[in-house]
Protein backbone atom coordinates (compact mmCIF):
# COMPACT_ATOMS: atom_id res chain seq x y z
CA UNK A 1 0.00 0.00 0.00
CA UNK A 2 2.67 2.51 0.47
CA UNK A 3 4.12 1.88 -2.22
CA UNK A 4 1.22 2.62 -4.54
CA UNK A 5 1.18 5.76 -2.04
CA UNK A 6 4.56 6.89 -2.90
CA UNK A 7 4.69 7.65 -6.78
CA UNK A 8 2.04 10.83 -6.55
CA UNK A 9 3.66 12.40 -4.03
CA UNK A 10 7.28 11.91 -5.42
CA UNK A 11 5.65 13.15 -8.71
CA UNK A 12 4.27 16.49 -7.15
CA UNK A 13 7.65 17.33 -5.48
CA UNK A 14 9.01 16.36 -9.05
CA UNK A 15 6.74 19.06 -10.28
CA UNK A 16 6.87 21.81 -7.45
CA UNK A 17 10.79 21.64 -6.41
CA UNK A 18 11.18 24.21 -9.76
CA UNK A 19 8.96 26.82 -8.63
CA UNK A 20 10.84 26.59 -5.07
CA UNK A 21 14.05 27.28 -6.73
CA UNK A 22 12.10 30.21 -8.45
CA UNK A 23 11.29 31.75 -5.53
CA UNK A 24 14.77 30.90 -4.14
CA UNK A 25 16.73 32.88 -6.72
CA UNK A 26 14.56 35.24 -8.31
CA UNK A 27 14.67 37.26 -4.91
CA UNK A 28 18.47 38.63 -5.85
CA UNK A 29 17.53 39.02 -8.82
CA UNK A 30 13.98 40.87 -8.45
CA UNK A 31 15.79 43.36 -6.08
CA UNK A 32 19.15 43.68 -8.15
CA UNK A 33 21.14 46.64 -6.65
CA UNK A 34 18.28 48.16 -5.36
CA UNK A 35 18.79 47.28 -1.43
CA UNK A 36 22.99 48.67 -1.82
CA UNK A 37 21.36 51.76 -3.75
CA UNK A 38 21.13 54.52 -1.24
CA UNK A 39 24.75 53.86 0.54
CA UNK A 40 25.63 53.85 -3.16
CA UNK A 41 24.58 57.02 -3.88
CA UNK A 42 25.73 58.48 -0.61
CA UNK A 43 28.93 57.72 -0.95
CA UNK A 44 28.76 59.42 -4.66
CA UNK A 45 28.29 62.82 -2.58
CA UNK A 46 24.05 62.49 -2.95
CA UNK A 47 21.74 63.88 -0.39
CA UNK A 48 19.33 61.57 1.34
CA UNK A 49 16.21 64.13 -0.32
CA UNK A 50 17.84 63.19 -4.56
CA UNK A 51 17.90 59.74 -3.12
CA UNK A 52 14.37 59.76 -1.93
CA UNK A 53 12.82 61.57 -4.70
CA UNK A 54 14.83 59.11 -7.33
CA UNK A 55 12.96 56.00 -5.95
CA UNK A 56 9.46 57.38 -5.57
CA UNK A 57 9.89 58.21 -9.23
CA UNK A 58 10.57 54.76 -9.35
CA UNK A 59 7.90 53.51 -7.03
CA UNK A 60 5.20 56.15 -8.63
CA UNK A 61 5.88 54.01 -12.06
CA UNK A 62 5.32 51.07 -10.81
CA UNK A 63 2.18 51.79 -8.59
CA UNK A 64 0.56 52.57 -11.97
CA UNK A 65 0.92 49.62 -13.92
CA UNK A 66 0.80 47.10 -11.40
CA UNK A 67 -2.62 46.66 -11.77
CA UNK A 68 -3.11 46.28 -15.82
CA UNK A 69 -0.35 44.07 -15.73
CA UNK A 70 -2.16 41.93 -12.85
CA UNK A 71 -4.71 41.68 -15.74
CA UNK A 72 -3.13 41.13 -18.58
CA UNK A 73 -1.41 37.88 -16.31
CA UNK A 74 -5.07 36.69 -15.92
CA UNK A 75 -5.92 36.44 -19.27
CA UNK A 76 -2.35 35.28 -20.48
CA UNK A 77 -1.56 31.58 -21.32
CA UNK A 78 2.14 32.15 -21.19
CA UNK A 79 2.58 33.25 -17.16
CA UNK A 80 6.29 31.88 -17.00
CA UNK A 81 7.17 34.55 -19.36
CA UNK A 82 5.85 37.05 -17.34
CA UNK A 83 8.56 35.82 -14.86
CA UNK A 84 11.24 35.67 -17.15
CA UNK A 85 11.15 39.03 -19.12
CA UNK A 86 11.00 41.64 -16.28
CA UNK A 87 13.59 39.83 -14.33
CA UNK A 88 16.05 40.20 -17.36
CA UNK A 89 14.38 44.12 -17.16
CA UNK A 90 15.96 44.12 -13.62
CA UNK A 91 19.86 43.23 -14.21
CA UNK A 92 19.52 45.77 -17.06
CA UNK A 93 18.43 48.66 -15.30
CA UNK A 94 21.34 47.65 -12.25
CA UNK A 95 23.87 48.08 -15.01
CA UNK A 96 22.59 51.64 -15.42
CA UNK A 97 22.69 52.57 -12.46
CA UNK A 98 26.76 51.46 -12.20
CA UNK A 99 27.59 52.98 -15.35
CA UNK A 100 25.78 56.64 -14.25
CA UNK A 101 25.23 58.56 -11.70
CA UNK A 102 23.25 61.38 -13.47
CA UNK A 103 19.55 61.72 -11.46
CA UNK A 104 18.00 60.70 -14.81
CA UNK A 105 19.56 57.67 -15.49
CA UNK A 106 19.07 56.69 -11.77
CA UNK A 107 15.39 57.58 -11.99
CA UNK A 108 15.05 55.73 -14.97
CA UNK A 109 17.02 52.63 -13.73
CA UNK A 110 14.00 53.05 -10.58
CA UNK A 111 11.24 53.45 -13.36
CA UNK A 112 12.49 50.19 -14.98
CA UNK A 113 12.94 48.19 -11.89
CA UNK A 114 10.04 49.03 -10.52
CA UNK A 115 8.00 48.25 -13.79
CA UNK A 116 9.37 44.54 -13.67
CA UNK A 117 8.93 43.90 -10.25
CA UNK A 118 4.98 44.56 -10.81
CA UNK A 119 4.85 41.68 -12.96
CA UNK A 120 6.91 39.37 -10.94
CA UNK A 121 5.06 38.98 -7.63
CA UNK A 122 1.57 38.61 -9.27
CA UNK A 123 2.83 36.37 -11.81
CA UNK A 124 4.55 33.44 -9.97
CA UNK A 125 0.94 33.79 -7.44
CA UNK A 126 -0.86 32.70 -10.53
CA UNK A 127 1.96 30.45 -11.22
CA UNK A 128 1.38 28.67 -7.71
CA UNK A 129 -2.28 29.07 -7.54
CA UNK A 130 -2.78 27.36 -11.34
CA UNK A 131 -0.37 24.49 -9.86
CA UNK A 132 -1.68 23.36 -6.52
CA UNK A 133 -5.57 25.06 -6.73
CA UNK A 134 -6.89 27.19 -4.31
CA UNK A 135 -7.03 24.39 -1.56
CA UNK A 136 -3.28 23.88 -1.69
CA UNK A 137 -2.58 27.81 -2.30
CA UNK A 138 -1.93 28.35 1.55
CA UNK A 139 0.69 25.92 2.10
CA UNK A 140 2.37 26.43 -1.22
CA UNK A 141 2.60 30.22 -0.25
CA UNK A 142 4.09 29.92 2.77
CA UNK A 143 6.58 27.55 1.17
CA UNK A 144 7.46 29.60 -1.52
CA UNK A 145 8.14 32.90 1.02
CA UNK A 146 10.88 30.76 2.79
CA UNK A 147 12.42 29.75 0.00
CA UNK A 148 11.73 33.14 -1.44
CA UNK A 149 13.08 34.57 2.29
CA UNK A 150 16.01 32.37 1.98
CA UNK A 151 17.53 33.03 -1.08
CA UNK A 152 17.16 36.72 -0.62
CA UNK A 153 19.22 36.18 2.82
CA UNK A 154 22.23 34.04 0.98
CA UNK A 155 21.75 36.78 -1.60
CA UNK A 156 22.23 39.01 0.48
CA UNK A 157 25.51 38.18 2.89
CA UNK A 158 27.25 37.37 -0.14
CA UNK A 159 26.37 40.51 -2.71
CA UNK A 160 27.55 42.44 1.02
CA UNK A 161 30.68 40.43 1.29
CA UNK A 162 31.40 41.00 -2.84
CA UNK A 163 30.84 44.28 -2.54
CA UNK A 164 33.00 44.99 0.59
CA UNK A 165 36.03 42.88 -0.90
CA UNK A 166 35.80 43.72 -4.46
CA UNK A 167 33.21 46.72 -5.23
CA UNK A 168 29.62 47.70 -6.25
CA UNK A 169 30.08 45.43 -9.63
CA UNK A 170 30.08 42.37 -7.76
CA UNK A 171 27.07 42.56 -6.12
CA UNK A 172 25.63 43.40 -9.69
CA UNK A 173 27.14 40.36 -11.32
CA UNK A 174 25.82 38.47 -8.52
CA UNK A 175 22.24 39.45 -9.25
CA UNK A 176 23.11 38.85 -13.10
CA UNK A 177 23.85 34.75 -11.78
CA UNK A 178 20.95 34.77 -9.98
CA UNK A 179 18.92 35.67 -13.04
CA UNK A 180 20.29 33.47 -15.04
CA UNK A 181 19.38 30.38 -13.15
CA UNK A 182 15.97 31.95 -12.06
CA UNK A 183 15.22 31.29 -16.37
CA UNK A 184 16.60 28.45 -16.38
CA UNK A 185 13.85 26.94 -12.99
CA UNK A 186 11.32 28.84 -14.64
CA UNK A 187 11.63 26.82 -18.07
CA UNK A 188 11.45 23.30 -15.68
CA UNK A 189 8.33 24.34 -14.31
CA UNK A 190 5.99 22.57 -17.41
CA UNK A 191 3.60 24.91 -18.97
CA UNK A 192 1.09 21.76 -18.80
CA UNK A 193 1.69 21.60 -15.12
CA UNK A 194 -0.28 24.84 -14.96
CA UNK A 195 -4.20 25.51 -14.81
CA UNK A 196 -4.81 28.54 -16.48
CA UNK A 197 -8.44 28.79 -15.13
CA UNK A 198 -7.22 27.96 -11.90
CA UNK A 199 -4.17 30.53 -12.13
CA UNK A 200 -6.85 33.27 -12.60
CA UNK A 201 -8.90 32.20 -9.57
CA UNK A 202 -11.75 31.04 -11.51
CA UNK A 203 -14.04 27.78 -9.39
CA UNK A 204 -12.29 25.10 -10.65
CA UNK A 205 -15.43 22.86 -9.86
CA UNK A 206 -17.40 25.12 -12.52
CA UNK A 207 -16.10 25.37 -15.93
CA UNK A 208 -18.78 27.41 -17.57
CA UNK A 209 -18.19 30.12 -15.13
CA UNK A 210 -17.03 33.59 -16.07
CA UNK A 211 -14.25 35.81 -14.87
CA UNK A 212 -16.55 39.26 -12.78
CA UNK A 213 -16.25 42.23 -14.51
CA UNK A 214 -13.69 45.11 -13.95
CA UNK A 215 -15.41 47.02 -10.77
CA UNK A 216 -15.14 44.00 -8.30
CA UNK A 217 -12.28 46.34 -7.45
CA UNK A 218 -13.96 48.78 -6.50
CA UNK A 219 -16.82 46.61 -4.74
CA UNK A 220 -15.05 44.28 -2.85
CA UNK A 221 -14.96 45.85 0.70
CA UNK A 222 -12.32 43.23 2.18
CA UNK A 223 -10.06 44.36 -1.02
CA UNK A 224 -10.52 48.01 -0.09
CA UNK A 225 -9.81 47.87 3.19
CA UNK A 226 -6.87 45.60 3.01
CA UNK A 227 -5.38 48.28 0.38
CA UNK A 228 -5.98 50.86 2.51
CA UNK A 229 -4.35 49.74 5.88
CA UNK A 230 -1.21 48.74 3.59
CA UNK A 231 -1.19 51.86 1.94
CA UNK A 232 -0.72 53.61 5.34
CA UNK A 233 1.48 50.90 6.80
CA UNK A 234 4.17 51.03 3.88
CA UNK A 235 3.97 54.96 3.95
CA UNK A 236 5.99 54.45 6.89
CA UNK A 237 7.52 51.33 6.39
CA UNK A 238 9.04 51.55 3.47
CA UNK A 239 11.96 54.24 4.25
CA UNK A 240 13.32 52.67 7.55
CA UNK A 241 15.32 50.33 6.33
CA UNK A 242 17.19 52.41 3.67
CA UNK A 243 17.51 55.79 5.63
CA UNK A 244 18.91 53.33 8.59
CA UNK A 245 21.92 52.20 6.41
CA UNK A 246 22.26 55.87 5.41
CA UNK A 247 22.15 56.94 8.50
CA UNK A 248 25.27 54.98 10.06
CA UNK A 249 26.84 54.98 6.73
CA UNK A 250 26.99 58.84 6.22
CA UNK A 251 28.38 59.14 10.33
CA UNK A 252 30.71 57.01 9.52
CA UNK A 253 29.74 54.10 11.52
CA UNK A 254 29.55 51.72 9.28
CA UNK A 255 30.47 49.99 5.82
CA UNK A 256 27.94 50.52 3.34
CA UNK A 257 28.13 46.99 1.48
CA UNK A 258 28.24 45.01 4.68
CA UNK A 259 25.90 47.75 7.00
CA UNK A 260 23.06 46.85 3.97
CA UNK A 261 23.85 43.01 4.13
CA UNK A 262 23.98 42.56 7.37
CA UNK A 263 20.40 44.13 7.75
CA UNK A 264 19.23 42.12 5.16
CA UNK A 265 20.50 39.15 6.37
CA UNK A 266 18.74 39.65 9.60
CA UNK A 267 15.36 40.45 8.15
CA UNK A 268 15.32 37.55 5.42
CA UNK A 269 16.00 34.93 8.17
CA UNK A 270 13.19 36.00 10.34
CA UNK A 271 11.55 36.36 7.65
CA UNK A 272 11.39 32.44 6.24
CA UNK A 273 10.73 31.44 10.61
CA UNK A 274 7.70 34.08 10.39
CA UNK A 275 6.34 32.98 6.36
CA UNK A 276 6.20 29.48 8.09
CA UNK A 277 4.30 30.30 11.15
CA UNK A 278 1.65 32.29 9.26
CA UNK A 279 1.29 29.59 7.16
CA UNK A 280 0.52 27.36 10.03
CA UNK A 281 -1.92 29.73 11.61
CA UNK A 282 -3.74 30.89 8.58
CA UNK A 283 -4.86 26.82 8.89
CA UNK A 284 -6.27 26.92 12.13
CA UNK A 285 -7.31 30.22 12.27
CA UNK A 286 -7.42 33.46 9.88
CA UNK A 287 -5.10 35.62 8.15
CA UNK A 288 -6.85 38.96 9.84
CA UNK A 289 -4.55 38.38 12.95
CA UNK A 290 -1.38 37.86 11.44
CA UNK A 291 -2.19 41.14 9.48
CA UNK A 292 -2.40 42.89 13.01
CA UNK A 293 0.20 41.69 14.52
CA UNK A 294 2.40 42.82 11.44
CA UNK A 295 0.80 46.58 11.90
CA UNK A 296 1.95 46.75 14.94
CA UNK A 297 5.33 46.01 14.38
CA UNK A 298 5.92 49.01 13.06
CA UNK A 299 5.49 51.43 15.81
CA UNK A 300 7.81 49.59 17.81
CA UNK A 301 10.62 49.44 14.75
CA UNK A 302 10.59 53.53 14.44
CA UNK A 303 10.72 53.18 18.06
CA UNK A 304 14.03 51.15 18.52
CA UNK A 305 15.63 52.77 15.39
CA UNK A 306 14.96 56.30 16.87
CA UNK A 307 16.84 54.87 20.19
CA UNK A 308 19.58 52.82 18.50
CA UNK A 309 21.68 53.57 15.72
CA UNK A 310 24.64 51.83 13.45
CA UNK A 311 25.37 48.41 14.77
CA UNK A 312 23.87 48.34 17.82
CA UNK A 313 20.60 49.05 15.70
CA UNK A 314 21.06 46.31 13.37
CA UNK A 315 19.86 43.13 15.52
CA UNK A 316 16.34 44.43 16.56
CA UNK A 317 14.96 47.05 14.22
CA UNK A 318 15.94 44.56 11.29
CA UNK A 319 13.98 41.30 13.63
CA UNK A 320 11.17 43.54 13.69
CA UNK A 321 11.12 44.22 9.82
CA UNK A 322 11.27 40.37 9.51
CA UNK A 323 8.27 39.40 11.94
CA UNK A 324 6.12 42.16 9.96
CA UNK A 325 7.47 41.49 6.36
CA UNK A 326 7.50 37.70 6.89
CA UNK A 327 4.17 37.73 8.00
CA UNK A 328 2.34 39.89 5.64
CA UNK A 329 4.45 37.91 2.51
CA UNK A 330 1.63 35.31 3.48
CA UNK A 331 -1.18 36.47 4.45
CA UNK A 332 -1.27 39.13 2.13
CA UNK A 333 -2.03 37.27 -1.11
CA UNK A 334 -3.44 34.48 0.38
CA UNK A 335 -6.02 36.90 2.27
CA UNK A 336 -6.68 37.78 -1.58
CA UNK A 337 -7.09 34.52 -3.04
CA UNK A 338 -9.27 33.62 -0.89
CA UNK A 339 -11.17 36.21 -0.93
CA UNK A 340 -11.84 36.25 -4.36
CA UNK A 341 -12.40 32.91 -4.96
CA UNK A 342 -14.34 32.03 -8.32
CA UNK A 343 -14.15 35.72 -9.62
CA UNK A 344 -11.71 34.81 -11.91
CA UNK A 345 -9.60 37.90 -11.12
CA UNK A 346 -7.18 36.91 -8.47
CA UNK A 347 -4.27 38.33 -10.03
CA UNK A 348 -5.72 41.50 -11.49
CA UNK A 349 -6.22 41.73 -7.79
CA UNK A 350 -3.03 41.11 -6.26
CA UNK A 351 -2.03 44.06 -8.58
CA UNK A 352 -4.32 46.56 -7.72
CA UNK A 353 -3.36 45.68 -3.59
CA UNK A 354 0.24 45.88 -4.65
CA UNK A 355 -0.11 49.22 -6.39
CA UNK A 356 -2.19 50.63 -3.48
CA UNK A 357 0.31 49.73 -1.15
CA UNK A 358 2.65 50.89 -3.80
CA UNK A 359 1.09 54.49 -3.30
CA UNK A 360 2.64 54.31 -0.06
CA UNK A 361 5.70 52.70 -0.41
CA UNK A 362 6.22 55.27 -3.30
CA UNK A 363 6.08 58.33 -0.91
CA UNK A 364 7.55 56.62 1.55
CA UNK A 365 11.00 57.25 0.59
CA UNK A 366 10.94 60.86 -0.83
CA UNK A 367 9.12 61.73 2.98
CA UNK A 368 11.72 60.01 4.79
CA UNK A 369 14.68 61.74 2.92
CA UNK A 370 13.02 65.35 3.09
CA UNK A 371 11.80 64.73 7.28
CA UNK A 372 15.38 64.05 7.77
CA UNK A 373 16.90 66.59 6.01
CA UNK A 374 14.60 68.63 8.37
CA UNK A 375 14.83 67.03 11.32
CA UNK A 376 17.65 64.53 11.14
CA UNK A 377 17.25 61.13 10.82
CA UNK A 378 16.43 59.41 14.78
CA UNK A 379 13.52 61.82 14.76
CA UNK A 380 12.47 60.55 11.16
CA UNK A 381 12.05 57.07 12.13
CA UNK A 382 9.55 58.13 15.20
CA UNK A 383 7.47 59.81 12.47
CA UNK A 384 7.58 56.75 10.13
CA UNK A 385 6.92 54.13 12.50
CA UNK A 386 3.42 56.38 14.03
CA UNK A 387 1.93 55.46 10.74
CA UNK A 388 2.04 51.53 11.65
CA UNK A 389 -0.19 52.81 14.62
CA UNK A 390 -2.71 54.64 11.68
CA UNK A 391 -2.71 51.29 9.53
CA UNK A 392 -3.65 49.41 12.62
CA UNK A 393 -6.77 51.58 13.25
CA UNK A 394 -8.00 51.30 9.90
CA UNK A 395 -8.00 47.60 10.36
CA UNK A 396 -9.43 47.05 13.61
CA UNK A 397 -12.44 49.85 13.06
CA UNK A 398 -13.02 47.93 9.70
CA UNK A 399 -12.39 44.67 10.20
CA UNK A 400 -15.95 43.59 10.06
CA UNK A 401 -15.08 43.48 6.14
CA UNK A 402 -11.99 41.20 6.56
CA UNK A 403 -12.34 39.09 10.21
CA UNK A 404 -13.80 35.98 8.05
CA UNK A 405 -10.63 35.82 5.76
Amino acid sequence: MSRSRRPPHDSQAARLWPLLAVNFFMADMQSGIGPFLGVFLIERGWTSGLIGTAMSIGNVAGMLITTPIGGFIDASRHKRAWVIVPGMAVVLASSVILLSQNFWAVAASQVATSLAGAAIVPAVTGITLGMVGQKGFNRQNGRNQAFNHSGNMIGAAASGLLGWQFGYFWVFALSALFGAITVACVLLIQSSSINDRAARGSKEDDPESHPSGLTVLLRHKPLLVLGLALAVFHLGNAAIMPFFGISAVSDGKANGPGFVATTIVIAQGVMVVASIVAMRVAEKRNYWLIMLVSFLVLPLRGILAYLLNGWWGVVPVEILDGVGTGLQSVAVPGMVTRSLYGTGRVNLAQGAVITVQGIGAAFSPALGGWVAHWIGYSSTFLVLGALGLLATLVWVVLGAAVKQY
